[in-house]
């Protein structure tokens, strides 16, 4: 019998800017990337629906957009169960993001995108901000919308869709321990670094940069952050 999660998750509230399915879906998207929502786990509609304080529909139609992005499966008259992922999956996922982010970003590198990289800055300062203070939904929600912009910077949207997919599949398992270790934030201050070494045309230093960094992602999904 699949194990069903019954505790109460720290959930945001939900407002009108976007539609209650789109704003669940965010929020569980969130949920399931730190981890709050564990692999294996089964999660009943009706019982995060009465967390949010919403109807059970938009959660129903959130949590299958979710599986659509086999972030989660389906289970007949139970809910939907949180995908778990291998570590042989974990590593193919980590090897396409290197192949495709490591060059594309190095590519990037030029003086005369200055401007470009600097208007980034605030959002890499979130990041940090959001490390600092351990808030983990603010930090993965800056994260990926961090390097989505950055990416996009190349004019290829097709690409940043397919990162985006990765990045969802990709759950940041070892974020609480890596925040109590403190390596959150030192992980947090390297996008500003990543910017500054842009905007200097530094392409060989921004390619080094980005190896490490994805490296390092790679020792959170397994939950053992590197020293």
């Amino acid at each position: 019998m699949a194990p069903t999660a019954d505790d109460r998750l720290d959930l945001p509230a939900v407002g009108e800017r976007q539609s209650l399915r789109e704003q669940v879906a965010h929020a569980l998207r969130a949920a399931l990337i730190t981890g709050e929502m564990r692999p294996g786990m089964v999660y009943s509609a009706p019982v995060l629906a009465a967390q949010f304080g919403v109807s059970a529909t938009p959660v129903r139609e959130a949590m299958l957009d979710l599986a659509k992005e086999g972030l989660v499966e389906a289970v007949r008259n139970k809910g939907f169960r949180v995908t778990e992922l291998s570590e042989r999956d974990l590593d193919e996922l980590t090897e396409i993001r290197r192949l495709i982010e490591v060059p594309t970003v190095a590519q990037l590198a030029d003086p005369a995108r200055a401007s470009s990289f600097e208007e980034l800055r605030p959002l890499a300062q979130q990041i940090v901000d959001a490390a600092e203070h351990g808030d983990l939904l603010a930090y993965v929600d800056a994260d990926i919308r961090f390097h989505l912009e950055l990416l996009s910077l190349g004019g290829n949207a097709h690409l940043v869709e397919v990162v985006r997919d990765l990045r969802n599949r990709a759950r940041l398992y070892g974020l609480s321990a890596l925040h109590r270790s403190g390596g959150l934030t030192d992980s947090a201050r390297e996008h500003l670094t990543l910017l500054t070494l842009l905007s200097a045309g530094d392409s060989g230093g921004a390619e080094r940069l980005m190896r490490e960094h994805i490296r390092h992602v790679r020792g959170i999904w397994a939950s053992k952050p590197e020293d």
